[in-house]
């Protein structure tokens, strides 16, 4: 099965992929993964790729789709694969198309894990972290045991810049304006399956699992 997964921040996509990764034996393809390997193996690409990143760029899609190429030519990938972080664009959408056909394959099923705003930023809002030695709760999944007291030093709990609501608010529209084109794309393939991910973790990993057993029939 070829699978792209796809979530907004705070959609709990890291913990579905590693489920889905555990339990149908896929490689997890995730584009600083493959930026990594390609750096750390020196290929054309990698090289080009680095040069980008040592400069604070970009790296531009003829370089990532290539990046991605390589890493889907691998023998780990002919049997089956989970995407995570590409696509990000439409652009990209259809040179990763262009990529399986010639190989005689195609995306089986993107995975949309669909999670309410309000709940998005309730998950993305509460983390606080000890300004002493940096550990890191949640108002609601994991609070301290005293109200903004770490349970480890006793030092002060914060909560970052980038955890305030106007910060993920922002953050939360510009990635779901990216997304809006992809979704539709795949939509119009007959392969966006949306998933309900305000629901526990176990709960989402079953309409997964359902979906995917549909598809394996």
């Amino acid at each position: 099965m070829n699978l792209i997964l796809m979530g907004l921040p705070g959609a709990g996509k890291g913990t579905q992929a590693e489920y889905i990764v555990e339990s149908y034996g896929l490689p997890h393809i995730s584009t600083g993964d493959m930026f990594r390997a390609a750096i750390k193996e020196e290929t054309d690409l990698g090289k080009k790729a680095k040069s980008y990143l040592d400069a604070g760029e970009l790296v531009p899609d003829d370089v990532t789709i290539g990046i991605v190429k390589e890493r889907l030519d691998k023998e780990d990938c002919q049997k089956g694969f989970l995407l995570d972080g590409f696509p990000r664009t439409t652009a990209q959408a259809e040179a990763l198309e262009d990529i399986l056909t010639a190989t005689h394959r195609k995306i089986d099923a993107t995975l949309y894990i669909n999670v309410d705003k309000s709940k998005l930023l309730e998950r993305l809002t509460g983390r606080r972290v000890c300004k002493q030695c940096g550990a890191t709760y949640h108002v609601v999944f994991n609070p301290p045991e005293v109200e903004g007291v770490c349970d480890k030093c006793g030092g002060e709990l914060y909560q970052r810049e980038d955890d305030s609501e106007k910060t993920v608010n922002a953050r939360l529209e510009v990635n779901e304006k990216q997304q809006e084109p992809l979704l539709n794309f795949y939509r119009n393939r007959g392969s966006l399956y949306e998933i309900d991910g305000n629901r526990n973790i176990d709960d989402v990993f079953k309409s997964i699992e359902a979906i995917l057993g549909d598809l394996q029939k």
